[in-house]
């Protein structure tokens, strides 16, 4: 097998900008996946652009994450701020599938003075700043990465009163208007921008920094970037009548897709933390949990952008559900949605406090949401039951076992189809970094929230798309 070679040109023509992050990775590229497939370096080199705060504790790809990030401002005018000696009493839900480095992160963000309340997910796993899985309340003050880059990522469920069997009976039909209603890719922008009403949001006006990003927002209305993101057509199952979900016991053809405010959000994550830690100097373990007080001038700007990416990232999804409903020509029985990476000003034993759910999902008294499990492996339509120990918090999903390095470097393209076949999953496209293996098992994930959530249905996926290799390389039934 001949060794994997790429040069400074098709990087830079990824979008990595001039300067040493060129060398760096193409140096960890020659060392680390000299025997890799061309396709599956440059997903992953992509997913690093979009988001670098995502592989800062990748055992590979941290060089290359920390010359993507922004570099931090030369003028100290920052507060030192200590730590508290103890931190805040958090619960922990499924200890036994988190890794120590999650731990260790949700521990310091416990000794932030403004902290007040937290919890750890089953699904939790390390991430920057707040673990992905961390559940924090703060304060008058608000953390941009403890909310995320990917602000106001979230999954939308359409439910359609079609008779699932046609996804077998048409599936080249479905597949279609999968590739038709979305784009995917990091840098992936439409030619023609889609119409919504968030577009016109006042936002984009009063503050100079969002008015220079609406063009590109705009273009990339209704995509779906990269990483984890998916669209897919699945089989809904509904065993009994609930009361909130308000829909009929039956088997029903769903449309699930997950994705959140695209490079918008990440502008904005990464401009406010660096405002943030020019202001308040922490200890360099918890310097990413640098925050913005919401009676300052910063923290209420970081507030209404924050805002507006969860309002755009609704939007994406709404866009791409509109298109395939209307070639469907119905309208969904219901849809169910739910935000993740976003803070909410919510009361606690009766103050306001704002909550910030790293890749947690909302799930106060009768709150609908869905809980992915991967691309083979079904998710669940689940109700909250509002549990205070879990600040009314319950897990995104199954949460990564593997880092995307290690799935590279361990899983085959024979394992992933193997996989698929047993499973009757046709895989549009994807990148081995996101196969099942890589993945928590969903099952053990659920058991270990259930007192957080009830589940009221079942979503399996049949037909997927992610960000990767092409078309004809993952199908399963040609």
């Amino acid at each position: 097998m001949s060794k994997l070679k790429i040069t400074g040109k098709a990087l830079r023509q990824l979008g990595y900008p001039e300067g040493p992050v060129i060398s760096i990775a193409m140096n960890l590229v020659q060392k680390h996946y000299k025997y890799a497939s061309k396709d599956a370096v440059f997903t992953i080199l992509k997913t690093v652009l979009q988001t670098p705060s995502d592989f800062v504790s990748d055992a590979v790809l941290a060089p290359v994450a920390a010359q993507l990030l922004p570099p931090p401002d030369n003028k100290d005018s920052s507060v030192a701020v200590s730590l508290n000696q103890s931190g805040i009493a958090f619960n922990i839900f499924g200890r036994e599938h988190i890794e120590e480095g999650a731990l260790a992160q949700m521990y310091t963000a416990a000794k932030l003075p403004v902290s007040v309340a937290g919890a750890l997910m089953p699904d939790a796993h390390q991430g920057y700043g707040l673990p992905i899985g961390g559940v924090l309340a703060t304060r008058n003050a608000v953390i941009p990465y403890g909310v995320g880059v990917d602000i106001g990522c979230r999954m939308c469920l359409s439910i359609f009163d079609i008779d699932p069997k046609e996804l077998t009976n048409r599936e080249h039909y479905f597949v279609r208007e999968i590739n038709e209603a979305t784009l995917f890719g990091s840098g992936a922008q439409f030619t023609q921008a889609a119409n919504h009403a968030v577009m016109d949001d006042a936002a984009f006006q009063q503050l100079p920094f969002l008015k220079a990003l609406h063009g590109r927002a705009w273009k990339q209305l209704g995509s779906s970037g990269s990483g984890n993101h998916f669209v897919e057509f699945g089989i809904v199952e509904i065993r009994e009548q609930d009361e909130v979900l308000q829909v009929p016991p039956g088997t029903y053809l769903g449309l699930l897709s997950h994705s959140g405010s695209r490079a918008l959000g990440a502008a904005i994550a990464n401009h406010y933390t660096k405002i943030a830690i020019s202001k308040r100097r922490l200890p360099q373990d918890a310097k990413n949990l640098a925050w913005l007080n919401l009676d300052e001038a910063e923290g209420q700007e970081y507030w209404m952008a924050m805002n507006l990416a969860g309002d755009y990232a609704a939007a994406c999804h709404h866009v791409i559900h509109a298109k395939i409903a209307k070639q469907l020509g119905r309208r969904p029985v219901k849809m169910v949605e739910n935000h993740h990476n976003f803070a909410w000003k919510e009361l606690l034993n009766g103050e306001e406090v704002i909550v910030h759910r790293k890749g947690a999902t909302p799930a106060g008294k009768d709150i609908l949401g869905s809980i992915p499990g991967s691309m083979t492996a079904a998710g669940f339509i689940v109700k909250g039951r509002g549990e205070a120990a879990a600040v009314n918090s319950a897990s995104h999903g199954a949460g990564r076992k593997m880092s995307r390095s290690r799935a590279l470097q361990s899983i085959t393209d024979a394992d992933l189809k193997k996989e698929l076949s047993k499973h009757g999953v046709t895989l549009i496209s994807a990148g081995l970094d996101e196969a099942p293996f890589a993945y928590k098992d969903i099952e053990a994930v659920m058991k270990s929230q259930k007192v957080l959530v009830d589940v009221v249905g079942k979503f399996t996926p049949k037909i997927v798309k992610m960000a990767g290799d092409n078309i004809k390389k993952w199908r399963v039934k040609e």
